[in-house]
């Protein structure tokens, strides 16, 4: 009798664990057949889930594997796989374009980072050369011209370029190029070839140079971050109120001030982190781009999105990939001419390989003739660089209003 009575329980809790938890329906596999929500308990531990993740994207036989390759040197493969229902083997548009898309942007900040240290440390040791070489000129015509105030002068550009190398503030790069202009007037002034009215402007050149090291002036905005429309410098439109243009003026008057108080790579910086999250309204415009182009192909928005997906996917991966090899190629010791070589020439078959896939795809999506694709290749080409140009400038304007005032 006791066996009899334990029976039914045993079979309860079996029953039990073969039971949807959200509908409580039968289940025979890993899916519920009647809501479809996975059996397995999605509640584990993280480093659980971390090491699911890394062996979704590493292991050998994983979906990434058979995504990557023919997205980098098949143009339009996973596109029209896509198109024709088999997808169960790669990797979704939208989560391949995530996952590449946050590795590029994190990467390039640090690669522009990099470049921009590297450019200013560059022009900082030509000009340095260059006021070295006016100053053995001044050395060598001190015997018979007095120049004590020019020679002055030039030590004082060398002991500004000195800041300059350890503090790269725009205030100091302002000073960087007033001495740009001053070395160029220099030059003139010294060989004799500058006209009556350049040396009205080298004098006052000078003057605003004293000014500048004696504290009493400010060197003006030379990086050309103004945003004035009027003669007068202020920013304002006629179809504004009054109300409107002065809060214009004040918000302008506040970007500029913060442009003047920043460093370019900083400036840079804030450019990049805003462009992620413009990228999610550039994708769709691009989209619309591409449904206008072939209005009469019957395609859905959502297939002209999986093309914009996959197409920023390829070009983001393949930038990255041309970087990386940009940054072992200036690694590698001088002394290994072939290996640079080699790097140098698959960079640029790279980055010549990135329009011809983009219009090859564009052929093979689409299935119309060479020259028609061609044209339009050319004008969604343009058409997008103008697009790609004010994300980035609102980006620019989005990240200098983000900076602390």
């Amino acid at each position: 009798m006791e066996n009899d009575q334990d029976a039914p329980v045993t079979q309860t809790t079996e029953q039990k664990s073969k039971e949807c938890e959200n509908c409580h329906a039968p289940v025979s596999g890993p899916f519920c057949s009647q809501c479809g929500q996975e059996v397995e308990s999605t509640l584990k531990y993280f480093w659980t889930v971390i090491l699911h993740i890394l062996d979704d994207i590493f292991s050998f036989d994983s979906r990434a594997n058979r995504t990557l390759l023919p997205l980098l040197f098949r143009p339009g493969f996973l596109t029209h796989q896509y198109f024709t229902g088999h997808r169960v083997h790669y990797i979704p548009p939208l989560r391949l374009y995530l996952f590449i898309s946050i590795i590029f942007f994190i990467t390039l900040k640090f690669f522009a980072a990099t470049d921009l240290k590297s450019e200013h440390a560059k022009d900082v040791e030509s000009l340095a050369k260059e006021v070295s070489k006016i100053e053995a000129i001044y050395n060598a015509q001190q015997a018979t011209i007095a120049r004590s105030e020019k020679l002055t002068l030039l030590s004082s550009l060398k002991n500004k370029l000195a800041e300059i190398k350890t503090k790269d503030t725009i205030n100091n790069r302002n000073v960087y190029l007033l001495i740009q202009k001053l070395v160029e007037a220099e030059k003139k002034q010294t060989t004799n070839e500058i006209t009556s009215e350049e040396h009205v402007k080298y004098q006052s050149l000078v003057t605003k140079w004293h000014n500048v090291l004696s504290g009493k002036a400010e060197p003006n905005n030379a990086n050309g971050v103004e945003f004035g429309n009027n003669p007068d410098g202020t920013f304002t439109f006629d179809w504004l109120t009054p109300s409107a243009n002065q809060k214009l003026e004040q918000a302008t008057s506040t970007i500029e001030q913060k442009v003047q108080n920043s460093s370019f790579e900083q400036l840079f910086e804030q450019a990049i982190d805003k462009l992620p999250q413009l990228m999610f309204i550039l994708l769709p415009l691009f989209a619309v781009l591409l449904k206008g182009m072939y209005l009469f192909s019957k395609r859905l928005y959502l297939e002209h999105l999986t093309v914009a997906l996959h197409s920023h996917s390829f070009i983001f991966l393949t930038v990255l990939m041309i970087e990386l090899l940009s940054l072992l190629q200036d690694m590698l010791p001088t002394s290994n001419g072939f290996i640079v070589d080699c790097l140098q020439f698959i960079i640029t078959i790279g980055m010549v390989w990135i329009p011809v896939y983009l219009y090859l795809m564009q052929k093979r999506v689409y299935q119309q003739g060479y020259f028609i694709t061609l044209f339009k290749y050319c004008l969604i080409g343009i058409i997008y660089i103008l697009l790609l140009t004010t994300a980035f400038l609102a980006a620019f304007i989005w990240g200098v209003i983000d900076l602390p005032s």
